[in-house]
């Protein structure tokens, strides 16, 4: 059903020369370079005895910046945050610009489920997806609602 893998960054230690030159990678300068926005958002995957739910952390979005889609058994979440005219104007008096502004997206591999009893709510930042189990076969593609 699902495939995660645990992170682990070993290149990340900073008990040598070689691991502290790749953790100044990490550093804000170099990810702003890069184009690096801190690895998109944080996601939580349950499995319950009838259906999967899955808690995503999106603060400062709406549901309106929000869209789910599954297709051929993986779930996407595709967020897009936009910067106001006003922000991007250089007279906005701004000295330092931390947040952040673009797109985003996640897909998770989930087979196996109920597509037309899929339900999706947003509240306070937080998106909670709940896909039912099934074990008869449906149409690879359909497009989740978001609620509330």
């Amino acid at each position: 059903m699902f495939g995660l893998v645990p992170f682990k960054n070993d290149l990340m230690r900073t008990d040598d020369a070689i691991g502290r030159l790749f953790k100044a990678f990490d550093e804000p300068f170099f990810r702003e370079i890069a184009g690096y926005s801190g690895g998109g958002f944080k996601v939580d995957v349950k499995e319950n005895e009838k259906d999967y739910e899955l808690t995503a952390e999106l603060p400062g979005l709406t549901k309106e910046d929000v869209s789910l889609d599954y297709t051929d058994g993986y779930l996407t979440i595709s967020a897009n945050k936009t910067q106001s005219k006003d922000e991007g104007d250089e007279k906005s008096g701004y000295i330092r610009r931390e947040r952040s502004f673009g797109s985003m997206s996640r897909s998770f591999y989930i087979d196996n489920i109920d597509k037309t009893k899929a339900t999706a709510g947003f509240k306070d930042g937080v998106l909670t997806v709940r896909l039912p189990k099934m074990t008869e076969t449906q149409p690879s593609r359909h497009e989740i609602k978001i609620t509330d």
